[in-house]
């Protein structure tokens, strides 16, 4: 998908764009205030990290499964795997 973006003298501007480093945070990461900008963040340039990117315009919520209600403290790590 990139290689059409990436060809010389095609879609310049969108490909400056596109290639530009932008901060990602990180998945499951234990929320600290005091660290969390270099903890927590990295700076990624999509056609480096990934092969493809999909832009949905429109989405809608999903209807949740009913599930049993947890009790207790919420855990920070899956433990017992």
């Amino acid at each position: 998908m990139w290689q059409g973006l990436t060809r010389a003298n095609q879609h310049d501007d969108l490909r400056r764009v596109i290639a530009e480093p932008r901060l990602e945070r990180y998945i499951g990461v234990i929320y600290r205030p005091e660290t969390e900008r270099w903890s927590h963040y990295s700076h990624a340039s999509l056609p480096d990290q990934y092969d493809a990117f999909v832009w949905f315009d429109r989405t809608s919520a999903v209807t949740p499964l009913a599930t049993q209600v947890a009790t207790g403290e919420d855990e920070t790590c899956s433990f017992g795997l």
